[in-house]
């Protein structure tokens, strides 16, 4: 149980997108369609219920072959198939969950509402699962019977401290387990720089040589940068380090209330001071940049920024799981999204000045509830059982805020779809332009991303001025697909059979041309890296330098302020 809650939770670790813009009038809206179909159509709802009620007759007498999807993992306990009661009271479920889908398909709706429609139903429907209960889950009546009734009191325990510590959701990961700089962040390093936005860390060389030319990643603007450096076996910083790569990672401070009025202008201003930062203590004159998730529209308008000022200082650039292309239906809550709900959402985060960490989360989570909440809420309440100690997932409660001002550029980035426009939309006091960005250019999506669908992450490729661009493909999920280091057997990923042609203009026709590799990406990557960060130069005998002196160790103040 608890690997199958690691691998459902880390494919849906939180991001940030489109969707912090989702207000609550658009899922009132979605349920508001279901709600006026019912009244307005009584022959077809007649039909509909008639259909139900002979699965109903079925079940009743034995009859019918109702059955779960095989990858439905909640009706796998054998009680399902062999106890009659257990079996018609799975049914009964699959009976109205079956229901529900034919009377949503002969509904006359546009595409966009039997959409929004499908997906509240779908939230509705897995909130009343059987399995969501004890009368209702014989994997948990059987451990109640064999611990003599402990894990009902262990899982009463587990309700009250997520209502008391963890304000009222069910708890993902166990916490305790975990350390910064003990057990998690662990590389050696030091602030080099600290800014009222950021910290700059560099890490201490782990080769006696190094590249000449740096990387500088710059992490999403709502989760903490140690993603880069989680554990000694799957750190993106000591693998690099480990290649003779100079490492450096900005640390984004989490913003209070009085910070929300920072914007995207404040954030790619921060990224050049850094990088101006690196290529000082480095006497670097280009400095690479490695990005992930929201952390890569970021770079990417930092890159537009730059080609616009005829700033020649970046070099290679890496986006990992990034969306610069979005289209509604990409994501399964995309239909959710209206414009009204925007401006609603960005009207009321102006107001409170931020978003909280622990709201996010919330929002996400509910939109995908079987993976995030009911198994959960199974593991915890009613198996009695702790949730996983898993470093994937530590960090991923480590949420931070968001500010509205971020929040509400972010949101303009997606209604203008202003990465795509060439020179049409007006930001960060420039017009974004990513064609006149010709820096080489490394991609990664993965497979299984419901966060930013590897489709999506594709069409990236086709709005740079790069002629040098790779695209490759994980196979896993979306911090998974980043986190993927050697040494795993089920790893594989993508590539093009040709590298030296150019990229196809679609995902489709790409993919037809690839061929599967066994193992990492990361060696690949690493490589692809190296030939683009000079020739190898003595490795540095201490960080900073006279005008940056080092300041805190690795992984510094900011991950671990509370605000």
């Amino acid at each position: 149980m608890t690997t199958h809650l690691e691998n459902e939770a880390s494919q849906s670790t939180s991001a940030l997108g489109p969707l912090v813009g989702l207000a609550r009038e658009d899922i009132i809206g979605a349920v508001a369609i279901l709600l006026r179909e019912t009244a307005t159509n009584p022959q077809r709802n007649m039909k509909h219920a008639q259909a139900m009620g002979m699965d109903m007759v079925k079940i009743m007498t034995g009859q019918s072959e109702l059955a779960p999807d095989p990858k439905d993992k909640r009706f796998k306990d054998q009680a399902w198939q062999y106890n009659p009661f257990m079996r018609a009271g799975m049914q009964y479920y699959l009976a109205v969950q079956k229901g529900m889908s034919n009377w949503l398909e002969d509904l006359e709706l546009d595409e966009l509402e039997r959409d929004r429609a499908r997906f509240i139903s779908n939230i509705i429907i897995d909130s009343v699962a059987p399995t969501n209960t004890l009368i209702g889950n014989p994997t948990a009546q059987k451990v109640a019977i064999d611990s003599g009734g402990l894990s009902l009191i262990k899982g009463l325990k587990n309700a009250y401290d997520d209502m008391v510590h963890n304000k009222g959701m069910v708890s993902q990961v166990d916490k305790k387990p975990f350390k910064l700089g003990e057990n998690v962040a662990t590389s050696k390093g030091s602030v080099v720089l600290r800014t009222e936005m950021f910290e700059l860390i560099q890490y201490a060389p782990t080769t006696d040589e190094v590249h000449a030319v740096p990387q500088l990643t710059i992490p999403p603007q709502i989760n903490k940068m140690y993603i880069n450096d989680l554990s000694p076996d799957k750190s993106v910083v000591k693998y690099q380090l480990d290649n003779g790569i100079q490492t450096f990672v900005i640390s984004w401070r989490n913003p209070s209330k009085e910070q929300g009025v920072w914007d995207m202008a404040d954030y790619i201003r921060s990224c050049r001071e850094a990088m101006e930062a690196v290529a000082k203590i480095t006497e670097s004159d280009k400095v690479n940049v490695s990005a992930g998730c929201s952390g890569g529209q970021t770079a990417s308008m930092l890159a537009s920024k730059m080609a616009a000022d005829k700033d020649d200082l970046l070099g290679a650039l890496t986006l990992m799981v990034c969306v610069l292309h979005p289209q509604q239906n990409d994501i399964e809550a995309g239909s959710l999204i209206s414009d009204n709900g925007l401006a609603l959402a960005k009207r009321r985060a102006t107001k409170a000045g931020i978003i909280k960490g622990d709201d996010l989360a919330r929002g996400f989570a509910w939109l995908r509830p079987n993976d995030l909440i009911w198994n959960y809420v199974i593991n915890n309440y009613l198996l009695g059982q702790d949730p996983p100690a898993f470093d994937v997932l530590f960090w991923n409660a480590d949420a931070t805020n968001l500010s509205a001002s971020l929040m509400g550029d972010f949101l303009h980035i997606y209604e203008t779809l202003a990465f795509t426009k060439k020179g049409e939309v007006e930001m960060v006091d420039h017009k974004v332009d990513l064609s006149k960005v010709t820096s080489d250019l490394f991609i990664l999506g993965g497979v299984t991303d419901h966060i930013t669908p590897w489709k999506a992450t594709y069409r990236s490729t086709q709005l740079f001025g790069s002629k040098d661009v790779t695209y490759v493909l994980s196979q896993s999920g979306h911090m998974q697909a980043i986190l993927n280091p050697p040494g795993n057997p089920k790893a594989k990923y993508y590539v093009q059979k040709d590298g030296r042609k150019k990229l196809p203009a679609t995902a489709d026709e790409w993919l037809k041309g690839t061929e599967e590799v066994a193992g990492s990406w990361w060696p690949f990557w690493i490589e692809w890296v190296q030939k683009r960060s000079g020739e190898k130069i003595p490795a540095p005998d201490k960080l900073g330098n006279a005008d940056y002196k080092p300041l805190d160790p690795a992984p510094g103040k900011y991950v671990v302020e509370e605000v």
